[in-house]
């Protein structure tokens, strides 16, 4: 991580972008407070389109197949409790 003042950040703009694209991170401050940060940009992105909608298939094909607690299991539960009572 490399930090410089606004005016020397005028001066070396071009050498500060070519860090950043190298990956380091640079920060401009004024009057010794950080006013900027320049990140690189990710080039690739963490996962993709595809991978995304693949992922919702299978999110939505798993909640299709999942009965929700409803009566069958709260009967059961009352039956259950019932005849130990």
């Amino acid at each position: 991580m490399q930090s410089v003042g606004i005016y020397e950040a005028k001066s070396r703009f071009s050498a500060l972008i070519e860090l950043v694209e190298q990956g380091e991170e640079v920060r401009i401050t004024r009057h010794g407070k950080e006013v900027v940060r320049m990140l690189p940009v990710r080039r690739r992105p963490v996962i993709s389109d595809e991978q995304i909608a693949r992922e919702l298939g299978q999110m939505d094909a798993l909640h299709a197949s999942i009965q929700p607690a409803g009566s069958s299991v709260v009967d059961g539960l009352r039956r259950t409790g019932r005849s130990n009572a």
